[in-house]
């Protein structure tokens, strides 16, 4: 028996650091359902800055998708890749326009506002040795602000933040 071949070829972070961006690609690849291969790249060891790998993503980062259906298309940035595998396989971003930048707005939201904010207040309070105070009360306090919105926005559309489905 063949093995399937993978729709999409995902490069993610094995590392002693934790790497979260990669997360949430691998619950929309899991969500949507189509057939991917994982490759753990080892951040410790700069894998992600070899040359081969510059030649996917010149950022040098994870998260990166290789989309086989598409020519080997690759797609670097977690809300690009997001955007990217929704469009492709028609599921979680709607098709009307304004349900669709309902959408949008809210994972721009996440990927210039949460992640960002919340990334620098693990890094402040858990990983950087000197404690610097005004950092971390900055980040936690705009991660806190962050989350009411958050918070105030499922107060009026129940389950789903960017509607009811």
């Amino acid at each position: 028996m063949s093995e399937v071949k993978p729709d999409i070829t995902f490069y993610t972070a094995k590392s002693s650091f934790p790497a979260f961006n990669g997360w949430k690609i691998s619950i929309l690849l899991e969500e949507i359902g189509c057939p991917y291969k994982v490759i753990a790249l080892d951040l410790d060891q700069k894998e992600h800055k070899q040359d081969w790998f510059l030649k996917i993503n010149p950022n040098g980062r994870i998260p990166v998708i290789i989309d086989h259906r598409n020519g080997d298309y690759p797609v670097f940035e977690s809300g690009a890749i997001l955007q990217y595998l929704a469009e492709t396989y028609n599921k979680f971003i709607p098709n009307e326009r304004n349900l669709r930048y309902d959408v949008i707005q809210w994972l721009m939201f996440q990927i210039s506002g949460v992640g960002p904010m919340q990334g620098q207040a693990h890094a402040f309070v858990r990983y950087i040795p000197e404690k610097i105070d005004y950092a971390i009360h900055r980040y936690q306090n705009e991660t806190r602000r962050l989350y009411e919105v958050l918070n105030n926005r499922l107060k009026l559309t129940g389950a789903y933040i960017a509607g009811s489905n």
